[in-house]
């Protein structure tokens, strides 16, 4: 009897436990569900602040859209036949380069047919400003270069026949329009030194002839530089978006949050001719500078300063010699003569800032140097003989052809100036002679009268290896000044080549600085 006493007893408590546990997790999920409903209620009320974003993309178009132009193009190109060619435009491009500066692929009359053929293409444009009845459109070259007739059709439907070209600078893929007509309105000029990656941005054109088109994205990166105008030996600085962009696009305006022009689209990056991630805008502050040129003279004049460079992170090593151990920077590896470097700056100085701007590369000092006036002073901060100091240049115009300041073309010839060999200079690969004034005229050097001339260079060799070839002067080796082969066999000799020896070099073509090295392997 008491045994069940104590079972029910026990099957009560044990029940009232239940219950109660019960009750308690009905409780639980009641406050769960209340707090879940609690936090979608206020998520909803934050998502409703979101449709603002969509309202400033609205704004922004309505802003924009009224300053972008379709451009309707016709170029005459020579040597094409009219038959279909079963590769696209890039192709030829790279098996056909554009010698006669029209935009084009200069096709072999076996291939093109040895005719003419009228080429019409489209692109976008954006009109930057507007005076006297007349407005100024800004674009790409690869669209309005080269053009014989230009059709503009603008937002509201107009469309004006023979648009003027002004200008067109292949170096930056810029050109400028002229076009006259009333009721214009001109975008706004945005400040792309602002931009950071992240920043939404809207990229407005006619892509693929769908006039009107705008799309958004983010910056993606800063500074790029994608070889698109290399063969121009061009300035590139580009901002990379995730914004498509597609043919069409080009010449179009990338803008801001406040509708502020901060790019000029200009290429994607794609391996099917399509839209894939990656698109590049030229920066307002570039393009600026190029658009107020070609206005006012069809053409651009760039600041220069007469120096042969190379980024510091690709020469690390060489860097280091000089006792700079940084990562950013540019090393001057010459100074051409009669420049306004010339004095100013040496072989071996590493240049960091740019009127008080850290410079990274050498794409950044050649942006930096164009845009700055000729004639104006630019302060430079180098690092020379172990420390910085400021060096101040006054700049000077680009010279059309650049090629031709270097005073010379390549070449070398051997002559037979009296010829020694030394056991320390051949193991790394070298044969060295003293050449006379009449050598070095021989060989076009107009770098420097004296030195050691390499007449052999052993393949496979640590000399090979670095990039010395038949023809160079060694004119210094460390910081010793060589002025024969005699100074430069007891220079190597006394270097440490697992350290590295550094030597600079003289021939027709140019300057440089070259480390000598053995690898722990060698």
């Amino acid at each position: 009897m008491n045994r069940f006493k104590n079972s029910l007893a026990a099957f009560t408590i044990g029940g009232a436990s239940i219950a109660a546990y019960l009750v308690g997790s009905s409780f639980v999920q009641n406050v769960k569900f209340a707090r879940a409903a609690e936090e979608v209620e206020v998520t909803r009320q934050q998502l409703a602040t979101v449709t603002d974003l969509s309202n400033v993309f609205k704004a922004v178009g309505k802003a924009v859209e009224p300053s972008v132009v379709n451009i309707q193009v016709r170029k005459t190109i020579k040597g094409v036949s009219n038959r279909v060619l079963p590769f696209d435009d890039e192709t030829l491009r790279r098996f056909f380069p554009d010698r006669d500066g029209d935009g084009e692929p200069d096709l072999p009359p076996g291939l093109g047919g040895g005719g003419d053929q009228e080429q019409i293409g489209t692109g976008s444009g954006v009109i930057m400003e507007v005076e006297d009845g007349f407005g100024y459109i800004l674009t790409n070259n690869h669209v309005a270069g080269g053009a014989s007739e230009m059709d503009i059709t603008l937002s509201d439907g107009r469309e004006i026949k023979n648009g003027k070209l002004l200008g067109a600078d292949s170096k930056s893929d810029l050109a400028v329009i002229k076009v006259e007509a009333d009721k214009l309105i001109p975008a706004k000029w945005g400040n792309s030194d602002e931009l950071d990656r992240g920043d939404w941005v809207l990229a407005f054109g006619s892509p693929f002839g769908y006039v009107g088109s705008m799309t958004h994205g983010i910056v993606s990166a800063l500074n790029r530089q994608a070889g698109i105008l290399d063969r121009q030996q061009g300035y590139e600085n580009f901002i990379q978006v995730d914004a498509p962009i597609n043919p069409g696009n080009s010449g179009g305006p990338l803008v801001n949050l406040h509708g502020d022009v901060i790019g000029i689209n200009t290429a994607i990056a794609s391996r099917s001719g399509g839209f894939q991630g990656i698109g590049f805008a030229i920066p307002s502050n570039q393009a600026k500078f190029v658009y107020a040129s070609l206005k006012s003279s069809g053409h651009v004049t760039r600041g220069w300063l007469g120096v042969g460079i190379k980024d510091v992170a690709a020469f690390t090593d060489l860097a280091q010699t000089f006792g700079y151990n940084g990562k950013d920077g540019v090393l001057v590896d010459q100074t051409f003569p009669n420049t306004p470097a010339d004095g100013k700056l040496s072989h071996g100085d590493i240049i960091t800032k740019a009127d008080g701007k850290p410079v990274a590369n050498v794409q950044q000092l050649r942006n930096q140097v164009a845009i700055t006036t000729p004639g104006k002073d630019l302060a430079l901060t180098v690092f020379r003989e172990g420390k910085e100091t400021e060096v101040k240049i006054k700049v000077g115009e680009q010279p059309e052809d650049m090629m031709a300041v270097r005073n010379g073309t390549p070449g070398a010839a051997e002559k037979n100036s009296k010829s020694d060999t030394d056991s320390n200079v051949e193991s790394i690969g070298l044969r060295l002679t003293t050449p006379d004034e009449a050598t070095l005229d021989q060989l076009k050097i107009t770098g420097a009268k004296q030195g050691a001339l390499i007449v052999a260079v052993s393949p496979r060799s640590l000399a090979f290896k670095a990039g010395l070839r038949k023809g160079d002067l060694i004119t210094e080796i460390g910081k010793t000044k060589i002025t024969s082969a005699e100074d430069a066999r007891d220079a190597i000799q006394k270097g440490d080549l697992t350290k590295g020896i550094r030597l600079y070099v003289v021939n027709a073509e140019a300057s440089r600085f070259v480390v000598v090295k053995k690898s722990d392997a060698e």
